[in-house]
């Protein structure tokens, strides 16, 4: 299943978000804000290259089995790299959060489609013909192993924006 990364530190983010509340330093808020977004940006952008650079094989035509063009335009792993956002919050339960928003996803391309894609596998009909299926494979959990190679340095990073935020709040 894909899931949403989201880095937060739920204690320090929640405490100095009300901190930047009470005194008003918009400047600052903005600041924390940036900051916190330039954090997760090499994330996203190593996101969107590992989509548009996985390997998906197929089994391969079988003898007799006729081939065509691909009915869609668009590509798949390309339309997939697009839709991967960043959303930053500094109220409510503020942090940051790396996700792919299914507003931007063509409407063929469903979220189920990208969560078997992370799965290693992608089973669909040949060229819409839902009598005739093939699977393609991929290398598994790609956006895990994204995810889990980014952590610590988004956690550094974040921790190191807190503390200096506070710094200057006191």
């Amino acid at each position: 299943m894909v899931r949403d990364i989201r880095v937060i530190g739920t204690g320090q983010l929640l405490e100095l978000s009300a901190r930047l509340r009470r005194a008003g330093h918009e400047n600052i808020r903005q600041s924390f804000q940036r900051r916190i977004r330039r954090a997760a940006e090499p994330l996203r952008d190593d996101l969107q290259d590992t989509i548009r650079t996985l390997v998906i094989r197929s089994e391969g035509r079988k003898t007799g089995k006729r081939g065509g063009p691909s009915p869609t335009s668009r590509p798949l792993r390309a339309s997939i790299a697009r839709a991967v956002r960043i959303s930053v919050r500094t109220t409510g339960a503020p942090g940051a959060r790396v996700w792919l928003d299914r507003s931007l996803l063509p409407d063929d391309i469903t979220p189920g489609v990208v969560n078997r894609l992370n799965e290693g596998r992608l089973r669909h009909p040949v060229f819409g013909n839902r009598r005739r299926w093939t699977q393609q494979n991929t290398t598994p959990l790609w956006w895990d192993k994204t995810i889990r190679a980014h952590e610590p340095r988004i956690t550094r990073e974040v921790e190191r924006v807190v503390d200096d935020v506070r710094r200057r709040l006191e």
